[in-house]
Formats: structure tokens, C-alpha cells, sequence
């Protein structure tokens, strides 16, 4: 019967091939050849694009859009971090209700999102018709790298809420009446009890917010117009609009490196991911 069971897997096997590894593999083709045409098309294996992407022009817009990516993650973990513990310390028939008002807005596409905050932010939006209501002077917050920020934690908060809340929810409760019983105060207790228990859910929240982040493009197209360029915008124009497969996908591969790297660095702070952080 166990050698049976091994035969479910070459489903997810074939998933990984045709939708992970050979799009993975072709972007590494593209990223490494170039294509010269003279008369005939012939291709060559260079690190010219690789090379070219090492430029100051392209080096700036990757620390530009690092930089983002991480002011928005931190906006979400200061944000997020008080909201799970909130939604984990309410009465369990009110929790359902909170969880599911944090992920109803996810059940709307990101474009239309993103748009509903263009009418938001504009000249005469919501926001500066309700400051010239009151009589405050209107301020011009679209087309900023503010906007840039404000789209992005609002599009991938719930991905800092959902698995830090997820920890909480499953630490030891007995662990913080130990706690209270030893005569802790209540700023020990979350410093060295809540908080190194929900580090792991700290930890996901972090990965799955600075990922998407970093290499959106969407959101600075829209919110953050010519002065929010980021790689992905980058990578967009190469692709679609320049037809330069091959450099783009350099500054692909070049990404992807940089989250696998944030994400074994990460992983190095989660200590225990069984059941979260020691407690010494």
C-alpha cells in the first residue's frame, strides 16, 4: 500500500515541472543568450544582460524599489501585529467576523482595488472634496511615492495579519497564566512570552508581503506614476513594450535571487518553527 501511495505525487511532480522548473529554466535561457541577425538568426550564450543590469540607472531603481518594498513591510507589521493580536483575543463568535472583514477586501481583483484608491487619492477625490469641505487646504497625494506605499500596505496587509494571527492562535495559553501566576507584568509577558511564540507568524508575514512588494507593478503604475518606478515596472516595459526578453529576464533572475536570499536570511530568525521561538 506504501508503494502505491508514492503514485499520487507525480501529479504535483508534473505541476512543478510544467508551471515552476521549465518557466524557471526559460527565463534563465533567455537571461544568458542574445540574438544576433544577420541574415539568419543565431543565438549565443553571453552575461552581457547580466552585465548591463549593474549600470547606476538600474542599480537605482532596484534600491528604489527595496526601499518601498520595505517601508511597506514594516508599515504592515506595526499596522498588522496589534490587529492579529486583537482579532486572537476576541470572543471566538465575534473572530470569525473580524477574520472575515480582513480578507473580504482580497475577494476583489487587485486592478479594481488599486483604481478604487485612484479615485481616493485624486485632485478630486474623495479625500481633498471631504479637506475642502471642512475648509483644509486639498493636498496632491496621487502620483506620489506616499500613494506608492499607501496602495501596497493596504493590497498586503492581510498577508501580515493572517499568519501572525495563525500563531497566536495557536500559542499555549497556559504559557501566559504561568506567566500572570509569577507576578510578570503585562509588558514582560507579550516581550517574553506573546511575542518570541508568534515570531514564526512574524516571520511568513514579513516574506509574504516584502515578495509581492518588491517586484509589483501594478500598484506603482497606477498610484505612483512616473516618479514610483520599480523593477517591475522595469521588467513590464522590457517585456511588452521593448521586446527585450533577454534583458529582462536578467533583472528576473536577478530578483529572484534577492528573495530567495531575504527568505534564508528570514528563516535564520525563526528559530523553532514547530511552535515558535525559545523563550530564553
Amino acid at each position: 500500500m506504501k508503494d502505491r501511495t508514492k503514485y499520487f505525487a507525480y501529479p504535483y511532480v508534473v505541476w512543478i515541472f510544467l508551471f515552476i522548473a521549465l518557466p524557471a529554466f526559460l527565463v534563465l535561457l533567455y537571461s544568458s543568450t542574445t540574438k544576433e541577425s544577420n541574415g539568419l538568426t543565431t543565438i549565443h550564450f553571453t552575461l552581457e544582460n547580466y552585465k548591463k543590469f549593474f549600470q547606476p540607472i538600474y542599480l537605482n531603481i532596484l534600491w528604489d524599489s527595496i526601499y518601498l518594498a520595505a517601508v511597506s513591510t514594516v508599515i504592515c507589521l506595526i499596522l498588522g501585529y496589534p490587529a492579529a493580536l486583537i482579532i486572537s483575543n476576541t470572543h471566538v463568535s465575534k473572530r470569525n467576523t473580524l477574520l472575515f472583514l480582513c480578507i473580504l477586501p482580497m475577494w476583489m481583483n487587485m486592478l479594481l482595488r488599486t483604481y478604487a484608491w485612484m479615485t481616493i487619492l485624486g485632485n478630486n477625490g474623495i479625500l481633498n472634496n471631504f479637506f475642502a469641505f471642512i475648509g483644509l487646504p486639498t493636498f496632491n497625494m496621487l502620483y506620489t511615492r506616499g500613494a506608492t506605499v499607501m496602495g501596497m500596505v493596504y493590497n498586503f496587509i492581510p498577508f501580515m495579519i493572517l499568519p501572525i494571527y495563525t500563531a497566536l492562535s495557536k500559542m499555549d495559553k497556559g504559557l501566559l497564566e504561568a506567566a500572570d501566576d509569577l507576578g510578570a507584568d503585562k509588558k514582560t509577558v507579550f516581550t517574553k512570552v506573546i511575542l518570541p511564540l508568534s515570531m514564526p507568524g512574524v516571520i511568513s508575514g514579513i516574506i509574504m508581503v516584502f515578495m509581492p512588494a518588491v517586484s509589483t507593478f501594478i500598484i506603482p503604475q497606477l498610484l505612483g506614476g512616473n516618479k514610483s518606478m520599480m523593477i517591475g515596472n522595469l521588467v513590464e516595459k522590457l517585456f511588452i513594450l521593448n521586446g527585450d526578453w533577454n534583458f529582462g529576464s536578467a533583472i528576473s533572475m536577478v530578483m529572484m535571487i534577492i528573495i530567495l536570499l531575504s527568505m534564508s536570511i528570514m528563516n535564520k530568525f525563526d528559530i523553532d518553527k514547530e511552535g515558535g521561538a525559545r523563550l530564553w
